[in-house]
């Protein structure tokens, strides 16, 4: 084969593999993508930070960052806005929060964006990943743990302004159709049973979700239109147990 030759079909690879890898890059959106991104939109911290008001930082997955509803809706910015109606005042949340994310992939992401506290408040909300992609209960102890510490540290070492939410159960939406719910069930069960005895351990305020999330399975006005995450109307729900939670705290 003469170079000029040689050369066009390398040209026609290198186009090949970036079209690949743009597909690639657009998909890994999925609900449970493994891609480790960390420049992902709802991740970089708002501008203009009013340092009279309070700052919130939430930490978690596709449940923090609202994947299939408006920034308004995540849970976050709705809890803020509970907290303003009792004239507590905080700047946006900021989040680092990704769907498709583990705990370690957490765990990288604070590390390389490094945020700067201390904040008022973080939430902590992570772990469907780990049982949907690895079902790993012993690491997940773990770096859980690692995690709460993190959180805990971002606080100026205050553990009563950390708040953990459990991990919400999507045996019941449409997206678990046809699988074995009652072993996903069982799992999280497990998985929200080890998150909650460490956060208890560290004296963490925990918020319970994950029977509010099963009423999904009667009620799709909780669901994204997605058919698995939460809906606005849920996050609703979660806000105004955790605005309660951090409103003890916080007066």
């Amino acid at each position: 084969m003469d170079d000029e030759n040689t050369d066009s079909v390398s040209n026609m690879k290198k186009q090949l593999l970036f079209s690949i890898s743009f597909f690639f890059a657009i998909v890994c959106v999925a609900i449970t993508g493994a891609c480790n991104k960390t420049t992902m939109p709802g991740m970089m911290p708002p501008t203009g930070i009013d340092s009279s008001l309070k700052t919130y930082l939430a930490l978690g997955d596709s449940y923090t960052i609202g994947q299939s509803v408006q920034p308004d809706e995540r849970f976050p910015a709705q809890t803020v806005a509970l907290l303003k109606d009792k004239n507590i005042l905080f700047n946006e949340p900021q989040y680092i929060a990704t769907t498709g994310w583990t705990t370690v992939n957490l765990l990288n992401a604070i590390n390389a964006q490094n945020p700067k506290g201390p904040f008022t408040v973080v939430s902590l909300l992570i772990g469907v990943n780990d049982q949907y992609q690895l079902g790993d209960t012993t690491n997940y102890r773990d770096h859980f743990t690692q995690l709460l510490i993190k959180a805990i540290e971002l606080t100026g070492g205050k553990a009563t302004n950390v708040f953990v939410l459990s991990i919400p159960d999507y045996s019941v939406t449409p997206f678990a159709a046809g699988t074995d719910t009652a072993e996903i069930r069982k799992e999280l069960n497990e998985f929200n049973a080890i998150n909650k005895e460490v956060t208890l351990a560290y004296n963490v305020s925990y918020t319970y979700i994950t029977d509010l999330t099963r009423q999904a399975g009667t009620d799709a006005t909780l669901l994204a239109a997605d058919g698995l995450h939460p809906s606005g109307k849920e996050y609703a729900e979660w806000a105004k147990l955790l605005a309660t939670a951090m409103e003890k705290v916080l007066q």
